[in-house]
Formats: C-alpha cells, sequence, structure tokens
C-alpha cells in the first residue's frame, strides 16, 4: 500500500517536470496571462487537405439557417466510406467548435445511403472550416464564476421523423464548457 501511494506521488512529479500542456488528443493549448486557449487549427487544416479543400470557397456560416436535409430518395448516390469519414472528422473537431455541433449532427443522420445533396451540405461545413481555423475556446482567468444555462427546441423540425431538435449550451463565468444538440426521442404533439 504504501509502495503504491510512493509509485503514485513519483508518476505525479515526473508529469509536473514535463512542463507547460501545448498539444492534448489532437486539441492545441495555450497558457498565456489572460487564460487558456484552446483549438485545434492543425487538425481542420489536416482535414482540409485530406479532402482537398484547401483552396475551397470560404462561406460564413456551416448551414444556411433555412436549410433542411431529407432521405433525398429520389438524389444520386454517394461514396458511403467517405462520407463516413468526413461525418467521424467533424464529430471529433466539435470538442472546440461549438458553432458546427448541429450541422454535423444533422448530416450525421444520414451516414446510410448518403445522396449527394448530403455530400454537398458537409462540403458546406468544410467550406466554413476553410475561413475559421483560427476560431479557439477561450478560459479566461479571473473571470466570474457565475453558471449561465441556456437551452432551446424547435417543433418537430426533423423533416424526416418529424421529432423536435433540442440544443443547450452552459456557460461558467465568460467560458462556454458544454454543449450539445439533439434529436428529441419522442415526436412533439404541442408546443407547450
Amino acid at each position: 500500500m504504501c509502495n503504491d501511494f510512493s509509485n503514485l506521488m513519483q508518476s505525479e512529479f515526473e508529469m509536473s517536470m514535463m512542463g507547460e500542456l501545448r498539444y492534448f488528443l489532437g486539441l492545441q493549448i495555450k497558457q498565456s496571462e489572460n487564460g487558456i486557449f484552446i483549438f485545434q487549427e492543425n487538425y481542420i487544416k489536416d482535414l482540409l487537405r485530406k479532402y482537398g479543400m484547401m483552396d475551397a470557397k470560404i462561406i460564413s456560416t456551416p448551414m444556411h439557417p433555412s436549410s433542411s436535409l431529407d432521405k433525398d430518395e429520389q438524389g444520386s448516390d454517394t461514396s458511403e466510406k467517405e462520407y463516413r469519414g468526413m461525418i467521424g472528422s467533424l464529430l471529433y473537431l466539435t470538442s472546440s467548435h461549438p458553432d458546427i455541433v448541429f450541422s454535423v449532427g444533422l448530416c450525421a443522420r444520414f451516414q446510410k445511403n448518403p445522396k449527394e445533396s448530403h455530400f454537398s451540405a458537409v462540403k458546406c461545413i468544410f467550406r466554413y472550416l476553410v475561413g475559421t481555423t483560427n476560431v479557439v475556446l477561450w478560459y479566461r482567468k479571473n473571470s466570474d464564476f457565475d453558471l449561465i444555462a441556456y437551452c432551446d427546441a424547435d417543433y418537430a423540425g426533423d423533416k424526416v421523423e418529424r421529432k423536435s431538435i433540442s440544443g443547450a449550451c452552459h456557460i461558467l463565468g465568460d467560458a462556454l464548457t458544454t454543449w450539445s444538440c439533439k434529436k428529441q426521442s419522442t415526436i412533439a404533439f404541442s408546443t407547450t
């Protein structure tokens, strides 16, 4: 028992001697006097290179607010493997880019038998990322410690199953700490 404790203390001491954390599981971390910055600039650039989107035209939003996707059964088929790879990469990116959570979640619903319209929507997200490679999450030092939560849901916004889509975020001080967007499990029959 005593040996385990001394081993634990030794490993914690060794970890503290490694220096300032700069890179962790694909997240780039920069610590400064103003706070901590978390971003995935290198990961985004690698993704854009991988899918040939480095020189794509920049757009200002990941998805147009009025756009909606459905099964598009009449649309032409596209590569399921490539589509799933793009979606998986984008899902990992949502850990530092809460601005794409809704768009990626919507596109992720069509991983089985994706159509050209779905593929175009995913490419729009990549075009948005071309212009936002330097976006960071900033956790300021000495900010207030107030917890604020926001949530909302639409009414039957999912065109395929007519289910509502909920979104929520939690802000601690000035820092966004958690965010989510998901399709509800039941069908809403009223707006109350």
